[in-house]
């Protein structure tokens, strides 16, 4: 604890109780000073008292070296300077440990208690010399300048040095609570920048994953009916010439709705905010995940536009399946209803990565798609049955990433829901899931 109000330090680089060097050889400065004052007053004390001079002497030194210890124990230092008060010596060292009193951490109440023993001595040691030397008529003054010169001097040894302490000390330790309001926000700061940074890198790995996972869906549908056609247009070309080139138009049908797509995709990538004219940038990571999802939320219909995908759009999905050679049955359950956009897409998404699956590793395997609507929540099942060959799945030569069954599972999971695939005990494959309505 820091008991005056000299400036603290955190490093100790004093001798003994001191902090500092400087402050060490203040307090030594300070004690030789008192000790001088208080050994030449004990002259006069020896005198008075009728003893040796050099034994006043010694005395006198002995108490002002008190002093040296004003930042240890200033309690000690205001207690000896008050009992040597009636010797009339110890008024520098009185000075200086109301100072040091006054300005240290010490309870107020202590402090006033010394200030005012302080006080009272030297208003009686004052006043009993004062009177003495008007009746040895050393002073001729009347009557009234006995008190009057008693108060004034007890009220000027005591009350500059208390008010100065205090003040040092109040200002002391304001300067330390503002130091250390300063380190908290430092620490406050950093931590939130951490917190930030953390935040941040989280947010850019939701983006990387929500990326991957929108133009998965925008490309991978599209992209696996066009090889599944191609394929089959490979088998029939030469065998059955017109269904070769209703093939070869489904082809080319699909290639340009997966190009407009991804065209307009990386159209708002790296305009930044899809709006011409604007000064090019570097486009932030979030920036490209909602391009990315505002594109895949777009279905191209011949009109070149529309709305996202939405569960009315189903039994287009299940035509497109059924043109690329799948053989595939709806069945709808419960009252047909309309649902907020983001569970409609997710609905759809899931049912058009479920077929884009059967294409990849069932081809030819006919499909059950199965939808619920139910009062809170609306079910979707996608079952496919084992394929006819086994040599057809992979006629077409489907490349799988393993991300269909990942990003399925996703959308999902952030809406709430439930989410299960897996095979099924007759060889084919099924993928199920549960989406809350609200």
């Amino acid at each position: 604890m820091t008991t005056t109000g000299e400036e603290h330090t955190t490093g100790r680089g004093g001798p003994w109780w001191w902090t500092r060097w400087r402050s060490a050889v203040l307090d030594v400065g300070l004690a030789l000073g008192s000790a001088a004052e208080c050994g030449a007053e004990g002259v006069r004390f020896a005198h008075d008292a009728g003893v040796p001079a050099a034994v006043g002497v010694v005395f006198g030194v002995l108490a002002g070296s008190m002093v040296v210890v004003r930042r240890k124990w200033p309690i000690a230092v205001v207690l000896v300077s008050i009992a040597i008060t009636p010797a009339q010596m110890g008024y520098l060292m009185g000075i200086v440990g109301l100072y040091t009193l006054a300005a240290s951490e010490l309870p107020r109440r202590i402090i006033g208690s010394l200030a005012g023993m302080s006080f009272l001595g030297m208003l009686i040691v004052m006043f009993v010399r004062v009177k003495q030397d008007t009746q040895r008529g050393t002073w001729e003054l009347g009557d009234w300048f006995v008190p009057f010169a008693s108060i004034t001097t007890a009220v000027g040894m005591t009350a500059p040095p208390v008010l100065l302490g205090m003040y040092v000390g109040a200002r002391r330790r304001l300067m330390e609570s503002l130091r250390e309001r300063a380190d908290s926000l430092e620490r406050e700061l950093q931590l939130l920048a951490e917190r930030a940074e953390e935040r941040a890198e989280w947010a850019r790995g939701e983006e990387r994953t929500r990326i991957a996972r929108e133009m998965h869906d925008v490309v991978a549908h599209r992209v696996s009916l066009m090889v599944v056609h191609a394929a089959a247009l490979q088998a029939v070309a030469r065998k059955d010439p017109e269904k070769a080139v209703k093939n070869a138009a489904l082809v080319g049908d699909m290639g340009r709705q997966a190009l407009t797509e991804l065209r307009e995709m990386l159209g708002v990538l790296r305009s930044g905010d899809g709006v011409g004219g604007r000064e090019r940038a570097a486009v932030p990571l979030v920036v490209v995940g909602v391009a990315a999802a505002a594109a895949a939320s777009r279905v191209v219909d011949d009109d070149g536009g529309g709305d996202g995908p939405c569960l009315s759009d189903v039994d287009e999905l299940l035509g497109q399946s059924a043109a690329a050679g799948m053989a595939v049955d709806l069945s709808v359950e419960g009252e047909t209803r309309s649902y907020a956009a983001e569970i409609e897409q997710t609905a759809y998404r899931v049912v058009q990565e479920a077929l884009t699956n059967v294409h990849k590793h069932a081809a030819g395997a006919k499909t059950h798609v199965r939808l619920a609507h139910r009062v809170s929540e609306i079910a979707m099942q996608v079952e496919n049955e084992p394929p006819p060959e086994p040599a057809s799945a992979s006629a077409a030569r489907l490349p799988s990433g393993g991300n269909g069954l990942v990003g399925m599972r996703e959308r999902v999971l952030a809406l709430g829901g439930v989410f299960v695939s897996g095979p099924t005990d007759a060889g084919g494959f099924r993928v199920s899931a549960v989406i809350p309505a609200v």
